[in-house]
């Protein structure tokens, strides 16, 4: 797409828009014209109009359950129109959604749900065992394909319930979204979005589309509308846009299957994680010319030759994008304006100000390596983590005037980003981000283990995979059996994306003065020891 915009002319040029009251629901659903379609199925297609209707149902049947304004409804769901609609309620009560992967096992839905206090919970058959086996009390279950007492039916109350809903006057800074996120200690942490984060997210999520939208965008992504990812860079921005979401085919990604999708479906737009181009590439896919208009990807840099490929297979230029949880789509690419430098994070995107700075929160000088912070006030900020104050204050400089991400890079003459590490010792694996803290608690369960450790060691599909360091108690000994058992308790109690590649048995482990696990020396020479 030709322009004769510069990037320096679009920063500039930019000013937020971010009223004082805002609800994500009437942005993304209810100004749209009622015809427009929003959400393509296997089977159908469903309007705004419909989906407005429909989401109007099942807010007067949350509220006839006792969910009001700040409530948490939790949605433990694949892609769906389920999905979809029970967002769009939520926010409509002005209460707050709760989006957990449909990997999670029973350990980390009780957690999920105990901590967030969430008052609904929208599943399925296929997923309501691991909520029953959670044991979580006074939380109701609504099933979306059938289920009996003391399970709800989701489209009998959507049925009986009354089409006809005002939505709740929020506030920009009123919460709407409650995500777990990783770190390197203790349980993850709720990150606490407001309504006014889908905002922030549009220059990144327009730019990296270059230009989204044109008059025949279609958006899908294979990424889980649970994480900050799939709902807001793809679900929510293309609606608030008026564009259609092709809801993705059930299953593990198959890369001969997306380009088929891509095809059949008319889809234009795509968010494809690292790890799903990857293996496109490996199994040698493509799509004719002209059927893509944008493809963005983010979580780790693709480097020269996948740019290439990219080009080559999919006929566009991948614009690689960078954010996490707390400040999403801050830094990225537009080929239709600016020059990609392959393995960059790419440019901060207008409207956000973003530095690398020192310990002191000072910027570095260009080429030295700092901290990526945001410059706040900004509306991509997150407000808080919930019930842990000081999280939430370590995220911020002392002053307050910046949000810490925890990420290490270097900036260029040009203003571009090069990611160099994390600062803290949280995996990235296939885009997931995952704490070591979880892993290692759920290991000790077993009676054998008196400590572990869990590390991310570099894989060449995922960027990083799961090693852990496993000290056994006197007289117990390891071997593949055991290991074997210690990935089925994560596979099965966390999440399948947790559980460990490797595990290793060692006769101790190496502790601090104060006990605390020195990870780093394990990652030393850990991949020279990265057998299975």
């Amino acid at each position: 797409m030709a322009t004769t915009l510069s990037y320096e002319s679009l920063r500039e040029r930019h000013r937020w828009n971010v009223p004082s009251s805002f609800n994500i629901a009437v942005g993304c659903c209810d100004r749209h014209p009622g015809g427009d379609a929003a959400l393509v199925t296997d089977r159908e297609t469903y309007s705004f109009g419909r989906l407005r209707e429909l989401s109007n149902r099942f807010a007067n049947a949350l509220a006839a359950l006792g969910v009001s304004r700040g409530d948490r409804v939790a949605i433990f769901l694949p892609q769906s129109a389920e999905t979809g609609i029970a967002h769009v309620a939520a926010y409509k009560l002005g209460a707050v959604a709760v989006p957990m992967t449909v990997l999670f096992g029973p350990q980390a839905v009780q957690y999920r749900l105990g901590d967030s206090g969430a008052r609904v919970v929208v599943t399925d058959l296929e997923r309501v065992g691991a909520v029953l086996d959670a044991g979580v009390d006074d939380v109701t279950i609504v099933v979306v394909d059938g289920g009996t007492s003391p399970l709800l039916s989701f489209w009998e109350l959507v049925g009986a319930a009354s089409p006809a809903f005002e939505p709740v006057a929020t506030r920009a800074d009123d919460p709407a979204v409650l995500i777990y996120t990783s770190g390197t200690t203790g349980a993850p942490k709720g990150a606490l979005l407001a309504h006014r984060t889908l905002l922030g997210h549009l220059p990144g999520f327009e730019l990296s589309h270059d230009f989204f939208p044109q008059a025949d965008d279609a958006f899908w992504t294979p990424a889980d509308w649970a994480w900050i990812g799939g709902l807001m860079d793809a679900l929510l921005p293309a609606w608030y846009h008026g564009r259609p979401v092709v809801v993705s085919p059930p299953g593990r990604f198959d890369p001969e299957r997306a380009a088929r999708f891509v095809v059949e479906r008319g889809i234009r737009n795509v968010f494809l994680p690292p790890t799903a181009l990857k293996l496109m590439r490996e199994a040698d896919v493509a799509v004719p010319a002209d059927t893509l208009r944008s493809v963005m990807s983010g979580g780790e840099p693709l480097g020269e030759e996948m740019l290439r490929w990219g080009r080559s297979a999919l006929g566009v230029t991948v614009n690689e994008i960078y954010g996490q949880t707390e400040a999403n789509y801050l830094v990225g690419n537009c080929s239709a304006v600016w020059p990609v430098k392959p393995g960059s994070m790419g440019r901060p995107y207008p409207g956000h100000d973003v530095q690398v700075v020192d310990e002191a929160g000072r910027a570095v000088a260009v080429g030295e390596v700092g901290e990526v912070a945001l410059a706040l006030p900004d509306p991509v900020a997150f407000l808080e983590y919930v019930g842990r104050p000081d999280a939430t204050r370590d995220k911020r400089t002392a002053d307050g005037m910046l949000l810490l991400t925890g990420d290490l890079a270097r900036v260029d003459e040009d203003g571009y980003l090069w990611f160099e590490a994390r600062r803290d010792d949280v995996i990235t694996s296939a885009g997931y981000r995952i704490g070591p803290a979880e892993i290692e608690e759920c290991i000790l369960r077993h009676p054998l283990v008196v400590m572990a450790a869990a590390i991310g060691v570099p894989d060449t599909v995922r960027g990083h995979v799961v090693k852990v360091f496993v000290q056994l108690a006197a007289g117990a000994t390891g071997g593949d059996g055991l290991a074997d058992e210690l990935r089925e308790l994560v596979r099965t109690r966390l999440a399948p994306y947790e559980t460990p590649r490797y595990v290793e048995f060692v006769g101790e482990l190496p502790l601090t003065t104060t006990g605390k696990i020195r990870r780093a020396e394990l990652r030393e020479g850990a991949g020279e020891r990265a057998a299975p």
